[in-house]
């Protein structure tokens, strides 16, 4: 401690290393909110956090209820993109001695995870209890926000299924029995990608040509999706302070701005570019998920009005117990409720024999 005489007073003066105590704490604190309004990583990095935890514990229970299935077989990591390292799919096969020498019909399933995280491996046992139904099950990976961001994903997702309509017959699937599936955020991503593949005017804007012919598309399946993203960008005012921030969060990683332009937002959106061409689809969501009512239900309606056969499994706001976002992979009574509608539509829209669980 250093001193100095002021008057007749000696004042002791603190030395810059004792300063230094409280300064850098403070340029830290101030570093890190910085880096916070500057980058979306920070934040992403949390969500990713919170996103995969949950898609574990998700991962875990399923994994308690199906057991081991033994009677469908998995090829991993098919690269479908050149020069993408992240371009790849897996490939989930039954038995063929159980359904004889014909071609299946193909689900091609892109996973959700708020575009910042999941991967194609999240529902392994979901898959593979779909495949005991008599379906050839393609789950896909693409590039994660805010490291690649929109349209890059759709441009993948795209590039999937062209890589499927080419390639399925070798894993005895039928190119022209697809059925392109979602959830969440890759509810979003397959939603876009069947708007822009039958609309010709609406690939023109996006500026992606479709990979698939559009006959060849048997129906959608969509589950908690996200199809009019402005709801995302500017979250309603009576969701929680959390959720808001992790809606605005997702956006900006997804689209590289903490304020993408109204023209953008209404771009990544089916709702606004779907038209009667738009194939048949089964819509899901929970009643205790915000995204069901303002995204679901006006899809719904919306394909509904335009001529659309569209199928929901919507439950009553006081629906015991309460289905919360992603519900249709917890595997309760009332999941597997949803399962078995969820394939019968499937079956009827392929044409596919019913497949006995036992």
């Amino acid at each position: 401690m250093v001193s100095r005489r002021v008057g007749s007073a000696m004042v002791k003066k603190k030395p810059f290393y004792a300063k230094k105590r409280f300064i850098i704490p403070i340029v830290i604190v101030g570093l890190v909110l910085l880096a916070f309004r500057v980058s979306p990583v920070p934040a992403a990095s949390i969500v990713r956090v919170v996103f995969d935890s949950d898609a574990r514990d998700k991962r875990t229970a399923m994994q308690a209820i199906v057991g081991e299935i033994n009677d469908v077989s998995v090829v991993s990591n098919v690269s479908y993109r050149e020069n993408d390292k992240h371009a790849l799919l897996d490939i989930y096969t039954p038995q063929q001695e159980a359904l004889g020498d014909s071609l299946l019909p193909v689900v091609v399933w892109t996973h959700g995870g708020a575009w910042l995280s999941g991967d194609k491996t999240d529902v392994a046992p979901y898959f593979k209890k779909l495949a005991q139904q008599g379906f050839v099950v393609v789950a896909l990976n693409y590039s994660l926000a805010p490291a690649k961001q929109y349209p890059h994903q759709a441009e993948q997702v795209n590039a999937a299924y062209g890589f499927v309509q080419k390639n399925i017959v070798d894993y005895k699937g039928d190119s022209s029995k697809l059925v392109l599936a979602g959830d969440s955020a890759g509810a979003q991503l397959s939603s876009q990608v069947a708007a822009l593949t039958t609309n010709p005017s609406y690939a023109k804007e996006v500026g992606i040509p479709p990979a698939i012919d559009p006959s060849n598309i048997a129906a959608l399946v969509l589950y908690c999706g996200i199809y009019k993203m402005e709801d995302l960008a500017e979250p309603h005012a009576n969701l929680s302070r959390i959720i808001s921030w992790g809606n605005r969060t997702t956006v900006w990683s997804f689209t590289g701005s903490r304020t993408p332009s109204s023209d953008l937002i209404r771009q990544m959106s089916a709702y606004y570019h779907v038209d009667a061409n738009f194939p048949d689809a089964f819509i899901s969501g929970g009643n205790a998920d915000p995204l069901t009512k303002a995204q679901s239900v006006p899809l719904s309606s919306k394909l509904q009005s335009l001529g659309v056969d569209v199928e929901t499994l919507f439950y009553e706001d006081d629906h015991e117990p309460a289905h919360s976002h992603e519900n249709q992979f917890i595997l309760d009574e009332d999941g597997v409720k949803n399962f078995q509608t969820m394939t019968e539509f499937i079956k009827r829209k392929t044409s596919a024999a019913s497949v006995s669980l036992e």
